[in-house]
């Protein structure tokens, strides 16, 4: 038997600059357009929501821009002013800027829900004068309130202690025997997941991580992808060929290690970015180091294990062997057998209470991450939904999540530090208080992914909580926070 409608129910109880369009998911930039310092554009994005009961929380678009100069021709993060007067949004939105202006995040402003239409934004940058070229990117994004919350299972593999997280756990921070889990403590600075934060609501797609891609350097490229980027057009840049659903290409090679190469879609194998190239699948074969560069690029931060719990339990009270989505179902599903396959609506063929990709057992190439979002439908609830607690997607299965770790000194080191926009010369992360990109040290995974077993799923399983490994591997994934 299904569940009530998860969505409605949180709805209903609640130049020679040129300007690019964007769209990754289901959120959409267009008409854009630069007035002196100011950048205007519309926005739209499916299944949005401001709920004013349990969660009692909201989805954003977490919206940042970035400027090329046209005669070095290199990107750069600009910076939007933090004073929310400065900014402007159409009915039914608001704009909430953040103190280190990297970034804005755009959300309904009255209680409501269903799809957002175009929307016309204007925001104010704080970039030095010149000829730039412009993109505006949005990251749909889930708010998770301010609250403590429970940790720990009783039950999963290395699971914390059965405690509760609160605002003297974050304020004092929690020794290694009271949390469990075999680890150092952790200090106050670490963010456990008591203080309000966002996340992303979905799993990186790999338009997203072409895009991201395409505002690189050659060297930063290289990076970036496994495939050199002066490799003819059509190669396949993650595996060398079209395997494990991974089909991000090069459409232009790059040149002489300085005209970096334009990447794109083409699962198809056919003309690049048709409707059917698997712009909206998760993407895969993400090191930490890939991962670590892309939120640092966008101006967000990795999440710890506590707040991955927090994500997917919320408020409610824990249950012995649960799954992000609040219950102990869980049914497999795979790649081969998903309606519309590779498209924008790719969807399963059945509606199951627990649906999650896992337990796949091969590591056969002809299988894959599905698309973001997957099981959620107008009819369905937070349970076929694959749901957590706050709205976010696909929090158990799919992809690997990397989360930093409580397990070592290198993961309790982490402060919370944001990223800025801005990566080094060959495209690393930079920022110091993150595990490091080289060694991986820090960093663990949480929520299994769609080859490995169920019980890897559940919500407080940490099989793989402090699992140091700083290759690329095809279910490895991932999301950030902010």
């Amino acid at each position: 038997m299904k569940s009530k409608n998860y969505f409605s129910k949180m709805v209903t109880a609640l130049f020679f600059l040129l300007a690019f369009n964007s769209k990754a998911n289901n959120v959409e930039i267009t008409g854009t357009s630069v007035s002196g310092s100011n950048i205007t554009f519309n926005i739209s994005w499916e299944n949005s929501w401001n709920a004013s009961v349990a969660p009692a929380n909201w989805d954003a678009v977490w919206v940042f821009v970035k400027f090329q100069d046209c005669n070095t021709r290199l990107w750069a993060h600009a910076g939007l002013s933090s004073v929310a007067g400065d900014h402007s949004a159409a009915s039914p939105l608001q704009v909430d800027p953040v103190t280190d202006g990297k970034g804005v995040f755009i959300r309904r402003s009255a209680i409501g829900g269903g799809n957002v239409s175009a929307t016309s934004i204007t925001l104010k940058m704080t970039i030095p004068a010149g000829t730039y070229n412009y993109k505006v990117f949005g990251i749909e994004m889930v708010n998770v309130p301010q609250s403590a919350f429970e940790i720990g299972d009783g039950l999963s593999v290395a699971t914390f202690n059965s405690i509760s997280v609160t605002a003297t756990t974050q304020s004092a921070g929690v020794t290694s025997s009271v949390i469990g889990g075999g680890g150092p403590p952790v200090p106050a600075t670490f963010p456990m997941g008591y203080n309000s934060f966002y996340v992303m609501k979905y799993e990186i797609s790999q338009l997203q991580y072409v895009e991201f891609l395409n505002s690189l350097t050659f060297a930063q490229q290289q990076s970036r992808v496994t495939s050199d980027p002066t490799s003819a057009s059509g190669t396949y840049v993650a595996f060398g060929s079209y395997a494990y659903r991974n089909g991000i290409v090069i459409e232009t090679p790059g040149n002489n290690a300085a005209i970096p190469a334009i990447f794109a879609c083409d699962a198809t194998a056919n003309v690049v970015n048709n409707n059917n190239d698997g712009q909206s699948v998760a993407m895969n074969n993400l090191s930490w180091a890939d991962l670590a560069a892309y939120l640092d690029w966008s101006a967000l931060r990795p999440m710890t294990e506590l707040e991955f719990e927090k994500i997917c339990r919320g408020i409610t009270p824990r249950v012995s062997g649960e799954y992000p989505w609040g219950d102990t179902n869980i049914n497999p599903y795979y790649s081969t057998t998903v309606i519309n396959p590779l498209q924008p609506n790719e969807m399963a063929n059945t509606v199951l209470n627990g649906r999650c990709a896992h337990a796949l057992g091969t590591s056969s190439g002809a299988y894959g991450p599905l698309k973001v979002g997957v099981f959620a439908t107008a009819s369905s609830g937070r349970s076929s939904a694959g749901a957590s607690y706050y709205g976010a997607m696909e929090m158990g299965g799919n992809v690997v999540e990397r989360t930093v770790c409580v397990a070592n000194a290198s993961g309790t080191a982490f402060n919370g530090t944001l990223g800025d926009g801005t990566l080094t010369s060959i495209g690393d992360a930079n920022q110091a208080t993150w595990p490091s990109v080289t060694t991986a040290t820090g960093i663990g995974q949480r929520g299994g992914d769609y080859v490995n077993v169920a019980t890897n799923v559940r919500t407080s399983d940490r099989t793989y909580a402090s699992t140091t490994n700083a290759a690329r591997n095809y279910t490895y994934g991932g999301r950030g926070v902010r």
